[in-house]
């Protein structure tokens, strides 16, 4: 169904956002490199905003954290994906067709289904830049590709998503 599809993305978008993180951490050069950090950041802040636009809550992107320290862009992930678990786990088929109004851009609105679909390409498209960064600090980068994860038996979520 669709709604298995979406869950199966969005569960993948959490093992490859922890997994670039992992690997971001594990290169001092990388950790200190603002185009990089930075660009994790804009990732989970535009989690957040479209999470905010799916379920009609408040957010302030001025509250935001605006760090680029990797410990502390783990726990805006680690928000960030619960968010987006929970909400993907109570969808419907039905709920996937819902409107969904855009308060910052209103000609970008859509429905749920293509909110979520927005926020899972947009995600892969930065993880994307962030990898070719880490290949040019580090000379690696771990290979995040969705058929990559389905081979190795989808790789469990991190634990506190999992349990949110």
């Amino acid at each position: 169904t669709s709604v298995a599809l979406i869950q199966e993305l969005v569960a993948h978008l959490v093992w490859a956002d922890t997994e670039l993180l992992s690997a971001v951490a594990a290169a001092p050069n990388a950790c200190s490199y603002e185009k990089l950090t930075g660009t994790l950041h804009h990732i989970a802040i535009v989690q957040r905003v479209f999470h905010a636009m799916l379920t009609g809550g408040a957010l302030d992107i001025q509250l935001e954290p605006n760090h680029q320290d990797v410990a502390a862009l783990k726990a805006l992930y680690s928000r960030s994906h619960t968010d987006l678990h929970s909400f993907t786990g109570d969808l419907t088929e039905e709920s996937l067709a819902r409107p969904v109004q855009n308060p910052w851009v209103p000609e970008l609105a859509g429905t749920v289904a293509q909110i979520l679909m927005q926020v899972i390409l947009h995600s892969q498209s930065h993880r994307g830049q962030c990898l070719t960064r880490r290949h040019e600090l580090t000379g690696n980068a771990p290979t995040l590709d969705f058929i990559i994860w389905l081979k190795f038996g989808r790789p469990t979520l991190p634990q506190t998503v999992a349990a949110g």
